[in-house]
């Protein structure tokens, strides 16, 4: 599928992967479509390989609206590729660019349009799975981490769901930045892979607590960041793991959006607590995030200190497999589509 379908009056066509009703992953039907147009300020990319996302699952069910300017029936927040159409004032990307990014939806295709300072170019040694493994799971775990919530080497980092893609990204960028890590998990397998990454405790989950190991494993302190990847009640447990001025940052709501909150303990121990998204937010802060990631965080990929991990890999056209592999929670790590 690294070619167009076809071509008719003037106009390319190309396949993509779309949600034709809410419901199952066999909803997911490859389509025919004309390929979309590069305006001012964007380029078009080829996509070679994308990922599935746990929001992709959740705006496949009808939980989780696309953003209104992007396609609210074809999946994919992440991509890999080369640039295929440049419009005007959209930077000095070059046809044939190994270029990989985020966007707010619209990966499961061929082609996917995107403002040119949104992308990054790909590390040579990275191939296009691995480099789409990459920017959803990295800029979101770099961002709440370091830029919102400010690690620092030292701390101690209480990671959840740490098979999942933001689970293995976080413990990597802990470790390269001289901090310590504690992931849980509800299956032991996944806490033993977790620690070849370079984690330093792990507990297993399966009543869903875990703030008294957390305790015993710090010395009765708590930790100073949370990183919450499901939401619901693990945020209970959360706040009861947090040491004094601790911060708490939630990224996922798999397992609810709602949840009991200790204010007494928020207040007597001058807690931090935040939420955090990339998809929803405006095109400047998408560029801002981008130059960051492209600054600090590729240059660990190129020194081989980060890298991608991939649980699976799937073609395009057989998404509804690769819907059904994540919601069994079968991943460590990324699970990929390739074209």
């Amino acid at each position: 599928m690294n070619e167009p379908v076809s071509n008719f009056g003037g106009f390319r066509v190309c396949q993509n992967s779309r949600i034709s009703k809410f419901g199952e992953p066999e909803v997911l039907k490859v389509q025919e479509v004309e390929a979309p147009q590069p305006e001012r300020g964007e380029v078009r990319v080829q996509v070679k390989a994308t990922s599935v996302n746990r929001a992709d699952v959740m705006q496949r069910l009808g939980k989780y609206p696309a953003p209104s300017d992007c396609p609210q029936d074809i999946p994919g927040l992440e991509f890999a590729g080369v640039v295929d159409a440049i419009g005007d004032g959209a930077g000095d990307w070059k046809k044939g660019d190994r270029v990989f990014g985020l966007c707010g939806g619209g990966a499961y295709a061929e082609y996917v349009v995107v403002h040119g300072r949104t992308i990054a170019p790909i590390p040579a040694n990275l191939s296009f799975s691995e480099a789409a493994a990459i920017p959803e799971v990295f800029i979101t775990a770099y961002d709440a981490l370091v830029s919102q919530m400010r690690l620092v080497p030292g701390d101690n980092v209480l990671i959840s769901a740490v098979g999942s893609g933001v689970g293995t990204a976080a413990v990597q960028i802990v470790k390269a930045l001289g901090a310590r890590s504690i992931g849980t998990s509800r299956t032991q397998e996944k806490l033993d892979q977790a620690k070849e990454l370079g984690m330093d405790d792990g507990i297993l989950v399966g009543d869903g607590k875990f703030s008294e190991q957390v305790l015993k494993l710090t010395g009765g302190r708590g930790v100073d960041l949370v990183l919450e990847l499901t939401g619901g009640a693990y945020v209970e447990e959360d706040i009861d793991c947090l040491a004094a001025q601790g911060r708490l940052i939630v990224v996922g709501l798999v397992a609810g959006a709602k949840a009991n909150v200790n204010l007494g303990k928020v207040l007597s121990s001058r807690l931090e607590i935040k939420g955090t998204t990339l998809r929803r937010r405006p095109l400047e802060e998408k560029i801002q995030v981008t130059n960051v990631f492209a600054k600090q965080v590729l240059p660990l990929f190129e020194k081989g200190l980060l890298k991608p991990i991939i649980a699976e890999t799937f073609k395009l056209e057989n998404a509804a497999e690769a819907h059904h592999f994540m919601q069994a929670d079968k991943n460590f790590g990324k699970v990929i589509l390739t074209l």
